[in-house]
């Protein structure tokens, strides 16, 4: 794909084409409703899926379990491939951490349901 890929690769675009554009997110309206939930922000406030972004913005995208912090590189407001949506945005995430590499305890498969003692325990490990 070029890079006069609708209005070329430095235009002002919507916020919610972008994620969808750069494949963030399989449709615009999953972008848009994350952006109604608040799932999206820039400097920290929440935004509407109508905001114009341009190059150096830097997006917060909340994901379950982790954060995502992207810089716009180029704008586009048409999807395009995987090897271009790459070279949209640079990704300043911090590393995912998942549970098994935190030491948090797991359960054998098949080992039946946690006893009360062992969920109690649990949830202390946990924080909760």
């Amino acid at each position: 794909m070029t890079e006069t890929a609708a209005a070329g690769p430095r235009a002002p675009v919507r916020i919610d084409a972008w994620l969808w554009s750069v494949r963030l997110f399989k449709t615009r309206s999953a972008a848009t409703a994350a952006c109604r939930a608040g799932h999206i922000t820039i400097d920290g406030d929440p935004v509407k899926a109508s905001l114009k972004i341009g190059p150096l913005t830097r997006v917060h995208i909340r994901r379950p379990g982790h954060e995502l912090i992207l810089e716009v590189i180029h704008t586009y407001a048409k999807r395009v491939g995987p090897p271009v949506a790459q070279k949209a945005y640079r990704d300043h995430s911090p590393e995912r951490v998942r549970p098994r590499d935190i030491g948090l305890p797991v359960r054998e498969r098949g080992s039946g349901r946690p006893t009360k003692r062992e969920r109690r325990q649990l949830e202390e490990l946990r924080g909760h």
